[in-house]
């Protein structure tokens, strides 16, 4: 039975404002990479990383004000798994050896503890691993880009695969954005994140892509931005049920989840989101600037089927 072609919703009447818009969210998102830069976390700065255990619960206030009246007001403070286990992130100090740093802040939480803590973890990550780490991630997201380049490039057109890869850089420069103007901390969890946003926009964009193949060869009597239109409203139901159910278990590890995972967790709900809205308007839109047309998409004829035309 053939498919019924619905074009109920004119998503690309839209497409002008949403270029406007997105390409104002991109613009403010540069800015603010070049002027705020990111809060990059001692994964990729270095620094020493303690976790202590405590007997009960314990409140962050406290530890945060005895770290600051001994000169580590840029220690990082957080639980980690529960109520009652503590990480704490330090910058390094130049003039402090690694030993002697950690041994100075296990020896103050227990001075203001009224019970024995239990040192479960204490590691060093030194300025040279944060480079290269910095480095390593900067590339992988390139790695990433350029992978999908030349796999949609193959599996559709150039133009569907410039048009993929403007929606990716369009995700990841306005998740970053966001992480910048905030200021919240960026460390290797969230880049993590940006890679999986990365694969979630892009299996979003290649569903709608497809649809949009499929119907440019099926249908004779509309123009490219009618079919695209067409191929939007059919595959709409399915890009919002799996954003939404995606959301669901993304905002529940947000908030149940723990500070250790909150970065993490919302990089990608922002990934998510954004996700949806490029590969319905900037990988369509940038196949349709660049011209993609009915005959791009045609399968080539065989010679033996051109022979036996009447």
């Amino acid at each position: 039975m053939a498919r019924t072609l619905s074009n109920k919703i004119d998503f690309m009447a839209l497409r002008k404002p949403a270029v406007i818009m997105s390409a104002a969210l991109i613009l403010l998102s540069i800015v603010s990479l070049f002027t705020l830069k990111l809060n990059v976390g001692i994964d990729f700065t270095g620094g020493s990383i303690i976790e202590a255990g405590y007997q009960q619960a314990v409140e962050l206030q406290p530890i945060r004000n005895a770290l600051e009246s001994k000169g580590f007001g840029d220690a990082i403070v957080q639980h980690f798994g529960s109520a009652s286990e503590v990480l704490i992130r330090l910058v390094p100090e130049a003039d402090k050896d690694k030993a002697e740093l950690s041994s100075e802040i296990i020896g103050l939480l227990q001075e203001i503890s009224e019970t024995p803590i239990d040192v479960r973890r204490v590691d060093f990550v030194g300025p040279q691993v944060g480079e290269e780490l910095t480095e390593d991630g900067g590339l992988a997201v390139l790695y990433a880009l350029i992978a999908i380049l030349i796999y949609v490039a193959f599996r559709f057109e150039y133009r569907f695969s410039l048009g993929a890869v403007a929606a990716l850089v369009h995700d990841v420069l306005i998740t970053l954005g966001v992480f910048s103007i905030l200021q919240l901390d960026f460390d290797l969890s969230v880049l993590a994140a940006i890679l999986a946003v990365i694969g979630y926009s892009l299996n979003d964009t290649i569903v709608v892509f497809d649809r949009v193949r499929e119907n440019f060869r099926k249908i004779r009597k509309k123009t490219s931005l009618e079919v695209i239109n067409i191929s939007i409203n059919q595959t709409i139901s399915r890009t919002l049920t799996t954003s939404f159910t995606t959301l669901l278990v993304l905002l529940s590890l947000f908030f149940l989840g723990g500070e250790v995972i909150h970065s993490f967790a919302l990089a990608l709900i922002i990934g998510v989101l954004i996700g949806t809205y490029s590969s319905i308007y900037v990988a369509t839109t940038s196949a349709l600037v660049l011209g993609i047309s009915r005959s791009d998409l045609l399968l080539p004829e065989k010679e033996g089927e051109e022979m036996a035309r009447p």
